[in-house]
């Protein structure tokens, strides 16, 4: 059987969702389109039958707590890996307030603005995507845009109206 370490599918828990402003949904709409067209995603506990992807993924976040659940090709499950987030909280909350930030610098400010404020957005989005591989390690290996993807979609689940 050969390895195709990578996601397929990426669905987001419904009862997880909330209340997401156009540009959010955006953001998400982007990031599962990027995230399905370039990934590196290699669950580290090895299938009794040698499988080893492709994968498809289910994301939820329940009491601080995020669910990665893996499943075949064929949607049979594999497993679920839940890791706790309470790390992510302060990055979670700093990105949310840049892309505030950065989502009105599009409508009113200067190019030199809306670039100073994106470098600091890519700079949050990055250590923040070197935390969940970090957390990742020794359970999925991912590949840093990846994390980046991951990240951005991790963003999305925790936003309430």
């Amino acid at each position: 059987m050969m390895a195709d370490p990578r996601i397929i599918s990426v669905d987001l828990d419904e009862h997880s969702l909330g209340w997401r402003s156009a540009d959010i949904e955006q953001e998400r709409r982007i990031a599962i389109f990027d995230l399905i067209e370039t990934n590196y995603f290699a669950p580290q506990r090895p299938q009794a039958d040698g499988y080893a992807g492709p994968y498809r993924i289910k994301l939820e976040s329940e009491e601080g707590r995020l669910g990665i659940h893996m499943h075949r090709e064929d949607g049979t499950h594999i497993e679920t890996l839940v890791l706790a987030l309470g790390r992510f909280r302060r990055p979670i909350r700093d990105y949310f307030a840049i892309c505030d930030s950065y989502f009105q610098a599009i409508r009113q400010a200067s190019a030199q603005q809306i670039e100073t404020i994106d470098m600091a957005r890519r700079g949050l989005h990055n250590d923040a995507a070197e935390m969940l591989m970090e957390r990742l390690a020794g359970k999925i290996e991912v590949d840093f845009d990846t994390a980046r993807r991951l990240f951005t979609l991790l963003c999305v689940l925790h936003i309430r109206g």
